[in-house]
Formats: structure tokens, sequence, C-alpha cells
């Protein structure tokens, strides 16, 4: 099994092969078809799918409330044991609302951040609009990157109430380091959406960028209504819905990345280090006294 999945993750890993395995493709129907065929319940699409998802990452399901699936999709939005993300309370953290690999991350510098090194984005291209961008023209960003056998749900980062989400259409390029070397502009051409947040304490603002990938099927938002953010296309919804520190948010239906922004003032805490791991709970950001 070792040796195979080696073997595998060899041919796969390759940049060429990678890049034109998960992006020379049609992506959209590709990610439709996913939606699709990742429902499906039944043991003899289910078990070999499993078995084929474990040749190419390490899946870990040991802190998963459940152990059995009724289809793949299932196990990708899966839910955790009580307890398995302990969520740090210092009131003067932001934590990471989800499992992941920690990207580019940083200080914005005039508005520019970094998808990756040496290919610069403007924040206004990412979030299209001037003003919320302005928010965060000297602020600081972590760009979280949720590979496919994390954990897919994000939580909120803190005390706080969602005061808007703008939903972008767009493409689906595959998010990995791969493709943001490739892709110029790559998060700003993808499906998002920006989570618009006003912290309890000190009535900071914070933004969340749920960013869309290939395979992934949809953004999902718990305070949203079922039919999801495609329907009635992009726009921006006002709300006001107040979230505990920790508290469930929605879930990717596979794997993507989220993008934190905060205002002037906001540290990266000591655990966060570009190609460093972190999970739901963990210290992200240190307010701004």
């Amino acid at each position: 099994m070792k040796r195979l999945r080696s073997a595998i993750a060899a041919v796969v890993c390759h940049e060429d092969v990678n890049f034109l395995l998960t992006n020379r493709i049609p992506r959209r129907l590709a990610t439709h078809f996913f939606d699709w065929f990742s429902k499906i319940e039944h043991p003899l699409v289910r078990d070999p799918s499993m078995f084929v998802w474990q040749l190419f990452d390490n899946l870990d399901l040991s802190d998963s409330r459940e152990q059995h699936f009724r289809s793949l999709h299932a196990c990708f939005t899966r839910r955790l044991k009580d307890g398995a993300r302990p969520i740090d309370q210092d009131p003067d953290l932001l934590v990471s609302p989800c499992d992941a690999i920690v990207g580019a991350s940083g200080s914005v510098e005039n508005g520019q951040v970094l998808q990756i090194k040496g290919f610069p984005y403007a924040l206004r291209d990412l979030l299209t609009d001037d003003a919320h961008a302005e928010c965060y023209r000297d602020g600081s960003y972590v760009t979280l990157r949720l590979t496919s056998s994390m954990y897919h749900r994000f939580h909120a980062p803190h005390d706080c109430t969602v005061e808007a989400v703008s939903y972008m259409s767009g493409d689906t390029w595959n998010v990995n380091p791969i493709a943001l070397k490739r892709v110029e502009r790559l998060f700003c051409k993808n499906e998002r959406a920006a989570i618009r947040i006003r912290l309890v304490r000190a009535d900071h603002a914070v933004t969340l960028v749920p960013v869309a990938a290939i395979l992934v099927a949809s953004i999902r938002l718990n305070f949203l209504p079922p039919m999801g953010l495609r329907c009635g296309g992009p726009r921006t919804i006002r709300l006001h819905v107040s979230l505990a520190k920790g508290q469930e948010m929605g879930w990717f239906e596979h794997g993507s990345t989220i993008i934190v922004f905060a205002p002037r003032g906001f540290t990266l805490a000591q655990n966060v280090w570009e190609g460093g791991r972190i999970r739901v709970g963990e210290p992200l950001m240190r307010l701004r006294a």
C-alpha cells in the first residue's frame, strides 16, 4: 500500500502532470460531476472511491464523530467528536476558523497581498469593493489551505456578529501551490464569498474569504437559506447574526482555501508560519490593543 501510494504520489505531484490533471480539464464540468458522484449512497461506489482517495492522501478519521459513511460526500463533510478541537478562549486572540496548511501571510502592503511569493494581487480585486478593501489597506492577512483529507467545516474565529456576505461567481482553478505559482491573481478569478464579521470585543471588523476550487461543489453557510450562495447570482446579503467563538459557520464540500483579513495593528500568532499546520481553535492573530 505504501509503495503504491509513493509511486502514485511521485507521478501526480510532478508539477507539470499535476497542473495538467487538475486544471487543463473542463473544470466546471468536473466539479458538477464530482458533486453528483460523491453523493451516491452505494457501497460499490463509496468503497472503491474511499480506497482511491486514501492512495492519494493520508485520511485520518480518528477524531471523526462517525466512522462509517453513506457516501464519499458524507465523509468529506464529516463532523468531529465533541472536544476534538479545543477553542482558545483568550479574548485577545483571533483563532483559526479551520484546519489548514498556512500559505502566504503577513501585512497588507498598500492594498496588495501575496497568493505565493512573487505573485501579488490587489485586495480590491478579491473583494470587488473599494471601501471594503480600504478597511485592510495596511492590515494583516493569513491564507489557510484545506487539503482534501482535512476536516472541511469552518468556525467563528471570535465572538462576533456576521454583518454581510458578498458572493462572487467565478472559475474553479485548483488552489494548490503548483497552480498558485502559475496562475496570476488566481483567488480573484475563482468563485468566493467575503464574510464580513464584527468582533464583539473592541468592535474590530474582520473578513473571512472562503475560495472555492476544482471539485468544490459549493460553499455552504449555516446562517443562509438552504438554497446556498449561488441562488440569485453575485450579490451582497446584509445580515445580523451573532456567533460565539468556535461556533460552526459552514463548510466546503471538498477542500479549498480561506483567507482571513484583519485591520491594522493585528499581529500573527507565534505558531503561524508559512507551510505550518494549524487547527480550528488554535491562535491565529493577536488583537490590537
